[in-house]
């Protein structure tokens, strides 16, 4: 007996150390997930693979690969990597700072807030944010906003990533492209979420806000197909360049895939003259045809005072009287996406409405089909004389460094 006992002891200690080598020498610790916990559907602008203690995503905005190590592995402290193609960060991220700061909005931090990584956000390169949470942070001094002289130096070199949208700037080796904009549909440029799951182990949380908002999606574009009945009602989303005098119907393909998918028709793609000139009579005409044969009309024209920005405004750059026989005029549906707004100018159309395209969905549903009883988050009808939403600080009323809860509108 004692010699089995002896055997049966020995037996299992041997398993013990080979366990504890094997553990050793993968460098990973029991709580690393090993397998693909995150995968990328829709977006066509990364990827990512997973490995037994760390990922990598391919990143097609800047070329390069991101290797994310996982802190409790040994790789963390004997691997670096800064090269042309690429870079290595340790995760989770400690903390992080963001270029907010461009014609578009900068880095969208709303898919941060979603993922609750708010508490983490240490620097800003501005306070033009549509994030009432990022500028309570702010006001209170818990985020800073960084000198635009130090962007390139020791400043940012303390963060653990540095997230940018400018794809043109010098880079160090801890900026990280997040560029969703980049994508072509309104679903592939919401599940950039998952690019930020992999950067916080918060994959899980990422899917689920992302499956939430494509199930949401899906089910207001099911909806509205049932509501068109023989004919859909037509849609010009334009803009005016007041320097040029010149007009031009979109061309971006994920606001005419909102259009498709609310249930509307995008104006004939046989017309493909790019641009009116409004000071031209024949240019005049020609556009003046066009809008006769529209339903609804969404004017994305840029204002350095959206407030002030009206039907008459619109009217006066169309060359428009306002009792004209035009179809949106006497449905009164003139949009624009302005409705929420930060700093004056900053508007949410390039962050909220980014990580949430079922709210603009819902939106643009309601334009086309109205029903009275919806209220609109991102867009307003100056038809109406709808005006704006200032966004700021006071109207964060929730614990910054929790999860935001994403808005699901009713769809039956």
């Amino acid at each position: 007996m004692s010699s089995s006992h002896g055997s049966r002891s020995l037996v299992l200690l041997m398993l013990a150390l080979w366990c504890m080598l094997a553990r050793e020498s993968n460098g990973a610790s029991n709580n690393v997930r090993v397998g693909s916990i995150s995968k990328v559907d829709d977006a066509e602008n990364f990827h990512i693979y997973y490995g037994q203690t760390f990922k990598v995503i391919k990143n097609a905005i800047d070329g390069k690969s991101y290797l994310l190590i996982q802190n409790t592995s040994r790789m963390a402290v004997r691997t670096k990597y800064c090269t042309l193609r690429i870079k290595s960060f340790v995760i989770p991220l400690l903390n992080y700072s963001l270029d907010t700061q461009s014609s578009q909005g900068g880095v969208p931090v709303s898919f941060f807030e979603l993922l609750g990584l708010l508490g983490s956000l240490k620097g800003i390169t501005s306070d033009a944010v549509a994030s009432p949470c990022v500028l309570k942070l702010f006001e209170a001094g818990e985020v800073v906003k960084l000198d635009k002289g130090d962007q390139q130096g020791q400043v940012l070199s303390q963060f653990a990533a540095h997230f940018i949208s400018n794809t043109d700037q010098p880079q160090t080796c801890n900026f990280a492209n997040f560029f969703p904009l980049s994508e072509s549909t309104p679903l592939q440029r919401a599940e950039w979420i998952k690019f930020l799951g992999a950067f916080t182990n918060l994959e899980t949380k990422a899917n689920q806000v992302y499956d939430a908002v494509k199930a949401s999606y899906t089910c207001l574009s099911q909806m509205a197909a049932n509501k068109t009945k023989s004919f859909k009602p037509i849609v010009a989303w334009m803009e005016y360049e007041k320097n040029g005098s010149m007009w031009s119907f979109t061309k971006e393909s994920y606001k005419l895939k909102f259009i498709e998918d609310a249930g509307g028709e995008n104006i004939d793609k046989s017309i493909n003259k790019v641009t009116y000139n409004a000071s031209d009579p024949d240019d005049l005409e020609a556009i003046h045809a066009i809008l006769c044969t529209v339903d609804a009309v969404i004017d994305e024209t840029r204002s350095s005072d959206p407030q002030n920005y009206t039907q008459t405004t619109f009217l006066e750059n169309i060359g428009v009287e306002d009792n004209s026989c035009f179809a949106f005029l006497t449905n009164q549906s003139i949009w624009r996406y302005d409705k929420r707004v930060s700093q004056g100018t900053t508007l949410d159309w390039y962050d909220g409405a980014i990580s949430q395209p079922n709210l603009v969905l819902a939106d643009i549903v309601e334009a086309l089909f109205p029903t009275g009883n919806y209220t609109t988050s991102y867009f307003r009808n100056i038809a109406k004389g709808e005006g704006v939403i200032n966004i700021s600080s006071d109207m964060c009323d929730r614990d910054a460094s929790l999860p935001l809860v994403p808005i699901f509108p009713a769809c039956g």
